[in-house]
C-alpha cells in the first residue's frame, strides 16, 4: 500500500504555531518522518516550535527549491511509493502555491500516489477576504519583475483591467522591495485607484487597509521587511 503526500502548512511568521495550525494538523505532522522542504533549517525550526519533543534526528529531509534538479523530485516521493507518509512544507504558509511544491504533487498524481491539502493560513486568501474587493473573480500573479519598467506595466495592466472588469489582482514581492513596489504604485498609478496592502498577516502587527491612491500617500508606512501581499481592484 501506497503512503500519501500532505501538503502542510506552515506559519507566516513568528507567531505561536498553535494560534494559526489546527490541532488535527499537528497531530499528523508529529507521526510523519520524510519531509520535502524548501528549506531544511526552517522547517526543523518549525517542526520544534510545534512539538519540543518532535524527533528531528529520526526525519529525513529532502530540499525542493528553484536550484533542485527535476530528476530529483522521483527521488523525494520514494518514501510514498514504499509506503511511507510524506509531508511538503513551504517556506511559510500553504505549499504548492507561489512556491515549487506542485512539481512534487504533479510526479505524485502521475505516480498514483495521493495527495491531502492540510489546512492553514494562506497569505493570498486572507488578504483577498480583508480586502473589499471581488472574491469571485480574482488572480494570483505571484512575484513582480525585477525591473522597474516592468514592473510598472504590470501594475498599469491590472490597474486597467480592475478599472474595466471589476476583477481583483493580487501580486507581492521580496519584502526588501516592498518599499520600491509602493513607491510604483502610489506614483504610477491614478489617484483614485483602490489599493489593499496586508502586511504581517496573523501576526501581532497585522495591518490590512484598503484605500484609494490619494490616501495612500498619505497615509503609508515602512513595508520594509514585513511580508506583504498586495491587492488593486474595486468596490462593487
Amino acid at each position: 500500500m501506497k503512503g500519501r503526500i500532505w501538503m502542510a502548512p506552515t506559519t507566516l511568521g513568528g507567531e505561536v504555531v498553535s494560534d494559526v495550525i489546527p490541532s488535527y494538523v499537528m497531530g499528523i505532522l508529529n507521526e510523519i518522518r520524510y519531509f520535502v522542504v524548501e528549506d531544511v533549517k526552517s522547517a526543523r525550526r518549525f517542526l520544534r516550535r510545534m512539538n519540543r519533543e518532535f524527533p528531528i534526528d529520526e526525519c529525513t529531509f529532502f530540499e525542493l527549491n528553484k536550484r533542485t534538479e527535476p530528476s530529483e523530485i522521483l527521488r523525494f516521493i520514494k518514501p510514498a511509493r514504499e509506503g511511507f507518509d510524506v509531508a511538503m512544507i513551504s517556506e511559510a504558509g500553504c505549499p504548492g502555491i507561489a512556491d515549487p511544491g506542485a512539481e512534487l504533487v504533479a510526479q505524485a498524481h502521475m505516480h498514483e500516489i495521493r495527495v491531502s491539502p492540510l489546512v492553514g493560513p494562506s497569505s493570498i486568501l486572507l488578504a483577498l477576504m480583508a480586502s473589499g474587493f471581488s472574491g469571485q473573480e480574482f488572480t494570483f500573479h505571484g512575484y513582480l519583475p525585477k525591473e522597474r519598467k516592468d514592473r510598472i506595466r504590470k501594475l498599469k495592466d491590472y490597474e486597467g483591467d480592475a478599472r474595466r472588469t471589476g476583477y481583483t489582482h493580487i501580486f507581492m514581492d521580496t519584502p526588501f522591495r516592498n518599499m520600491n513596489v509602493l513607491d510604483d504604485l502610489l506614483n504610477e498609478l491614478a489617484e483614485t485607484t483602490l489599493i489593499c496592502i496586508a502586511s504581517d498577516l496573523t501576526m501581532l502587527e497585522e495591518n490590512v487597509r484598503t484605500m484609494s491612491v490619494k490616501d495612500w500617500r498619505e497615509q503609508a508606512y515602512d513595508l520594509a521587511k514585513k511580508p506583504t501581499m498586495f491587492l488593486i481592484g474595486s468596490f462593487k
